[in-house]
């Protein structure tokens, strides 16, 4: 996901963009931590522009789950949980400009760990936030090559990457041709961002091993004119489309295949273009529509119910729509706070329990994360992600993904987690881990825990 600027909107959509960011503002808020005795989380966000209603789900989620913390624990061994938003817009430049608003507000905790939910954003920042000793975490997106923690010991791409997710859905699409793709056409409709963009090398890569076509198709931001991409897919006549879209750019597309006559069971989105925000604007054009994911959506989760229970039942919900609650980018923003809580769980173990943890203590934590199926299930959160467990040499920590399908109503799975050909992707974001250490005269070090 790219931040670029905004493209001229209607009266009437801006309209409806404001009233959506009066109404974040309205939903309760902790008071921000003034002092050293609370863990302060500062949380660069997007409620307003094109990507808004997807930052409204992802980041609600993600405050709901601290309010949870608080409210059910009293915090993480009796520290408080606090934070602060700023409206980044999806923008490179005020993405920047709020992490230098915010990263000293916290006094210890510098931040505690910073989640942009933008792929822009994140390269803007993997220097700043090194220099600065505090961890970024780009869970499901960002910088795939940060994986290697040789390299980049505070950037920490958690869950799976966008290589290793385009990787799974090639291993899915195998899966439905007796294990091989060779002879078939594959068309590769992206946002021609650094989002749309990251996971190119590694098709190119399964195209070559796969021995399928590989036809490369870019869409403008924000998305909403696709007519000649579609002129060309049915001209193309591929066998599958993966999609790489966000924002409006997803309902126009599924719009567009419907129009077109292109079977939407043949369309793979990637995870930022599979959600209700994207699918349920389609109406029926969406339905046998497939992406990958991962995190599950409903609430059929323990913790998603409980907090539901909790945290709404207190009146202290940050959604202004409660019945998002469950949704797949809700759901999204949970499970990136409970990796988060973890880890400040996880430092306090190591430097000190009641006490608020440091930049560096979290970056120590991150990269020795073991949330297993047992601690997921202790915590409420069973099947909600899949497991991770990081290291120096691994910051994903996990590589899976599921793939799911739009019913018309709702959200299915219709797989279990699926790993990427790692022993093919691993050595691409190796390579490019290296050639950045050379260019930045980084010499690569995994230091002894």
């Amino acid at each position: 996901m790219q931040s670029l600027i905004r493209a001229p909107r209607t009266l009437a959509l801006g309209a409806a963009l404001a009233i959506a960011a009066v109404a974040s503002v309205l939903a309760p808020q902790p008071v921000r931590a003034q002092g050293g005795g609370e863990q302060f989380v500062a949380l660069p966000s997007y409620r307003v522009g094109p990507y808004g209603a997807n930052g409204q789900s992802f980041y609600g989620g993600f405050i709901d789950y601290l309010n949870y913390v608080n409210l059910k624990d009293g915090g993480v061994n009796g520290v408080k949980l606090s934070w602060e938003e700023c409206e980044t817009e999806y923008n490179n430049a005020k993405g920047v400009e709020c992490y230098e608003r915010l990263k000293g507000k916290g006094g210890v905790s510098n931040g505690t760990a910073w989640h942009t939910m933008s792929t822009g954003i994140s390269y803007a920042l993997i220097d700043k936030t090194a220099a600065d000793k505090v961890p970024l975490v780009m869970m499901g997106y960002g910088r795939t090559d940060a994986v290697d923690g040789s390299v980049f010991p505070y950037a920490f791409p958690l869950v799976t990457t966008y290589q290793m997710q385009v990787s799974a859905i090639v291993k899915y699409l195998a899966s439905k041709n007796k294990g091989s793709l060779a002879g078939k056409k594959i068309a590769y409709l992206y946002h021609d961002s650094a989002y749309g963009k990251e996971p190119i090398v590694a098709l190119q890569a399964e195209a070559k091993l796969g021995k399928f076509d590989l036809v490369e198709i870019p869409v403008a931001h924000p998305g909403n004119e696709q007519g000649a991409q579609w002129l060309r897919i049915r001209q193309e006549r591929p066998d599958y489309v993966i999609f790489w879209g966000w924002g409006v750019m997803n309902q126009t597309a599924l719009k567009a295949a419907q129009k077109v006559g292109y079977p939407r069971d043949r369309m793979v989105g990637s995870w930022w273009a599979g959600s209700e925000e994207d699918t349920v604007p389609a109406g029926d054009a969406a339905k046998g529509y497939l992406s990958a994911t991962w995190n599950v959506a409903g609430k059929g989760v323990p913790v998603i119910a409980d907090i539901d229970k909790v945290v709404y039942g207190a009146g202290k919900g940050n959604m202004q729509d409660r019945g998002k609650v469950g949704s797949v980018l809700y759901n999204r923003g949970v499970s990136a706070a409970v990796v988060t809580v973890e880890a400040v769980r996880v430092a306090q173990a190591r430097f000190g329990k009641g006490k608020p943890m440091t930049g560096e203590q979290m970056r120590w934590a991150f990269e020795n994360l073991n949330l297993n199926n047992a601690r997921l299930q202790q915590l409420g959160a069973t099947g909600l992600l899949p497991e991770i467990r990081t290291s120096c040499e691994n910051h994903e920590g996990s590589g899976m993904v599921k793939i799911q399908q739009w019913d018309g109503a709702k959200w299915v799975a219709v797989s279990d987690w699926i790993e990427g050909n790692k022993s093919l992707i691993h050595p691409l974001f190796k390579a490019n881990a290296a050639q950045y250490a050379k260019e930045k005269g980084i010499t690569p070090s995994c230091a002894k825990s």
